[in-house]
């Protein structure tokens, strides 16, 4: 492995810009203002769309990416609230630097690829490729996530794309929260498919490991996870095992969503899918020869519920990667909260040679 990095991302500006008091500033203000709630508007509209769709339609009606800059186009009259002066896009000689282009981002349990929405906008903007993905049971796809039983089958979507690709061309991929087992299994499966992993707050487990050890160990399995618990979903009846959870939305506001914007809470509320357990509940089989090859990379969530900072620390200890960077005051969704300073740690890590 190489030396490691360490990165503290700087806290992301709250103010709209320089002389507010102005009159212009003040247009500027009312202006972006309006942009920004319109955004917002028009990806809650989409959610809701999305989830009406998938109820009607079967697999083969419905793309399961969102992201590609050949199928998106961008409204001409609307900037990104998110984007900012030093968001432009990347020179070519910049870019020459960036040897891998095309980032696949997954997301973590019960979200779907509807989440990375900004960073979708400001990676393209920089002339980047990124790609996200639905799992199976997850975002618009409609397979039932009670018949979704092992990581293999949750994997699914991230394995047949990598599968896909050219013969020569490898992709950056970015796992959230229980997307860092996804991530882990294809390094295991695919590991020449993959130029470097990034784990962001993710389940960055050790060989023989289970993905739910590390949500177990902050959230304490014997009060969500009791058979009492109103979180558990039992898809096969109640004389059988709890096939998936969904955590009440008091307790999900809290542990993921603790200093994102209002309006990305109220669209990951009418977003999010019921969680499968099997996939979360199995060992992970990790080799030296195959997921150890890999170049890891750690983002860890400083203001985070879910994956405390020191589980998050515990991981990187005993698994070490080869980099870890922080985001100060991010929650457990630094895609909502801090896209921004994620999105120039994703930039820095994919320079790193």
């Amino acid at each position: 492995m190489g030396n490691k990095f360490i990165c503290m991302t700087k806290k992301e500006s709250k103010n709209g810009g320089i002389g507010s008091k102005s009159k212009r500033g003040s247009m500027s203000k009312r202006r972006s203002s309006k942009e920004e709630e319109l955004l917002h508007r028009q990806a809650l509209a989409m959610a809701i769309q999305q989830h009406q769709l998938s109820q009607r339609f079967d697999n083969g009606s419905m793309s399961r990416r969102i992201g590609s800059t050949s199928s998106r186009r961008r409204p001409t009259n609307l900037s990104d609230p998110f984007s900012n002066t030093n968001n432009k896009k990347l020179s070519p000689e910049f870019l020459e630097n960036i040897k891998t282009k095309k980032f696949v981002l997954v997301h973590g349990e019960g979200f779907g690829a509807w989440c990375w929405y900004k960073n979708i906008a400001l990676l393209e903007e920089s002339g980047l490729l990124p790609i996200a993905l639905d799992l199976t049971g997850s975002g618009i796809d409609i397979t039932d996530t009670n018949s979704v039983t092992t990581l293999a089958d949750y994997s699914k979507p991230l394995i047949d794309f990598l599968q896909q690709l050219p013969e020569d061309e490898k992709v950056i991929l970015v796992g959230h929260s229980s997307g860092g087992a996804c991530i882990s299994y294809a390094l295991e499966h695919l590991h020449r498919k993959i130029s470097k992993a990034i784990y962001l707050c993710a389940t960055m487990i050790s060989d023989g490991q289970r993905p739910f050890d590390v949500f177990a160990q902050e959230l304490g399995s014997s009060e969500l996870f009791s058979p009492e618990s109103k979180s558990l979903i039992y898809g096969n009846g109640k004389d059988n095992p709890p096939t998936g959870f969904m955590f009440e939305k008091q307790h999900m506001q809290g542990l993921y969503f603790n200093q994102s914007p209002a309006k990305d809470v109220a669209l990951a509320m009418v977003s999010m899918r019921p969680i499968p357990l099997g996939p979360i509940m199995g060992t992970l089989s990790l080799s030296t020869d195959k997921y150890g090859t890999g170049r890891r990379f750690y983002i860890q969530t400083l203001d985070d519920h879910a994956l405390s900072p020191d589980v998050q620390e515990k991981l990187v200890r005993e698994n070490p990667p080869e980099g870890v960077f922080k985001i100060k005051g991010s929650d457990h969704c630094p895609f909502f909260s801090k896209p921004q300073s994620l999105h120039k740690i994703l930039i820095d890590i994919a320079q790193i040679p």
